[in-house]
């Protein structure tokens, strides 16, 4: 397997312990932050996101904003330049499913995810419906990535839900079922990224929430880590939100961000 501390799945080198970051790595992480716009409405969104235009590459686009402001949303992102990622993780019968995974195409979605606990039927469909949604609308299929474990979820939350496994180890059965579905990658914290990493192999996604810059609070999430950290572990984005949007300068929370994961 190759070693994850010093490239990624997608071929972007982080720097080595020990020196500071370059200016090319920094820039290259761009494309590995999702800036998370959990806020309540369109207009605070873009007005968000546009602070943020040439610092970070992603968005990602949360039940709260979808739902108030529908698929105009993606499409308004996209117009700044950004990269969509669509986070309502799917979880119903595979008919639904399918629907929605049309829409997110239609939309112009460039990432989504399902849950992987709607099981191998439904994550099956997805990838058909969303693979016939693209050729369907002349577009490239968006990835499709399956959750995994709720980064505030631990231990003993998961035991209340009847779940016997430990979150690392359901963690990494799901991700299985997700592989084996055919999906393209998966979202689980940063302390079941290196365990997933090599479960999946190179080019699998693995996005990673619950990530925190070294000394800030770690607020509703369980299982968190920096992202130097999640860097190192395998995965291949990192979702950070408040650390960012609520920051005074968010174009300049952002670039310190970029740089701790070069670190």
């Amino acid at each position: 397997m190759e070693e994850m501390n010093s490239s990624s799945a997608e071929g972007i080198v982080s720097a080595p312990r020990g020196r500071a970051a370059s200016k090319n790595e920094t820039d290259e992480m761009k494309d590995r932050m999702i800036v998370a716009l959990d806020l309540p409405d369109g207009s605070s969104a873009i007005e968000m996101a546009r602070t943020l235009v040439g610092t970070a590459g992603w968005v990602k686009v949360g039940m709260t904003l979808f739902y108030a402001e529908g698929p105009s949303i993606v499409r308004e992102l996209r117009s700044l330049g950004f990269k969509v990622f669509v986070d309502l993780k799917l979880h119903d019968i595979p008919h639904q499913v399918e629907g929605a995974c049309r829409m997110l195409t239609r939309a112009g979605a460039d990432m989504f995810t399902v849950h992987a606990f709607g099981g191998r039927a439904m994550l099956e469909s997805a990838m058909s419906a969303t693979a016939d949604a693209a050729r369907k609308f002349g577009t490239k299929p968006p990835s499709v990535i399956a959750v995994t474990v709720l980064t505030s979820l631990d231990d003993a939350a998961l035991e209340t839900m009847g779940v016997e496994r430990p979150a690392a180890e359901q963690a990494v059965m799901l991700a299985t079922l997700a592989r084996d579905s055919g999906c393209d990658g998966v979202v689980c914290s940063p302390n079941e990224a290196a365990a997933v990493r090599a479960l999946l192999g190179a080019e699998a996604l693995v996005v990673t929430p619950g990530v925190r810059p070294a000394g800030d609070a770690v607020g509703d999430q369980a299982r968190t880590a920096t992202p130097a950290e999640a860097i190192a572990a395998g995965a291949s984005h990192l979702v950070i939100g408040r650390p960012i949007t609520g920051a005074s300068d968010p174009a300049a929370a952002a670039r310190a961000i970029r740089t701790e994961m070069s670190s």
